[in-house]
């Protein structure tokens, strides 16, 4: 595993903590028959998602003044928010289109379940663990697995939530292109009714910040590897 290295070269020991967890899912689906190639593409994927989540839920933990301790929490459970898809690999992997049947749509909504058990399991804080497994939650009361709305979702959900989607929106997919920031930005302004307010406005700040600027050739270094797959 080529483990990404943070600005003064040390390798982030959750990464090494998480290589057990995807070892384990490798062979798990290699002996169902799932095509190694395929199946270690869609790995990095998630890893370079989990990454990019994970900055972004720091850097606007820090811009809404919270605590040092917070703000490590924020990272973790950016980066550790979709582990429950490992248990989804034969839905996803591979995959070369957004649509998702109704039947896999319902096995794809369970992945924030799954991750809640397996980071569970491994003594994960409440605080990350409700961050983990609320993170569809939208504002409006519109997301899943319950619902929730406003205050009911926990902060640290509501953060990972806008982190998440705008960490998609700006990445490269098998199926479609990255958009551009200020893209990215007017379509989260198009469903701002799914975010917390006060979030959204740190995280446009975070994207006019130094930060993000040192967040930008991971991103853009990242959708270069899916372009030269798709070719």
């Amino acid at each position: 595993m080529d483990w990404k290295k943070d600005s003064s070269g040390r390798i982030d020991l959750e990464q090494i903590r998480m290589s057990m967890d995807l070892s384990n899912y490798i062979k798990a689906e290699m002996s169902m028959g799932a095509d190694a190639k395929l199946l270690f593409e869609d790995l990095q994927g998630t890893l370079d998602h989990g990454i990019i989540v994970a900055r972004l839920a720091r850097m606007v933990a820090e811009e809404l003044g919270e605590s040092k301790e917070f703000c490590q929490d924020m990272a973790l459970a950016g980066f550790l928010h979709d582990v429950g898809k490992m248990r989804l690999g034969r839905y996803l992997y591979g995959r070369k289109k957004d649509m998702l049947g109704i039947e896999e749509m319902k096995y794809i909504r369970m992945h924030p379940e799954f991750s809640y058990e397996i980071l569970k399991k491994m003594d994960y804080n409440d605080m990350i663990l409700k961050a983990v497994y609320y993170h569809h939650e939208n504002f409006d009361g519109s997301g899943y697995p319950d619902n929730l709305k406003e205050m009911e979702i926990p902060y640290g959900a509501r953060i990972l939530r806008i982190c998440d989607v705008l960490a998609a929106l700006v990445s490269e997919r098998p199926y479609r292109s990255a958009f551009p920031v200020d893209t990215a930005i007017e379509l989260l302004i198009e469903e701002a009714r799914n975010y917390d307010l006060r979030i959204f406005l740190a995280l446009q700040r975070v994207l006019q910040g130094d930060g993000f600027t040192r967040l930008m050739p991971y991103i853009l270094a990242a959708n270069q590897s899916v372009r030269e797959k798709k070719t």
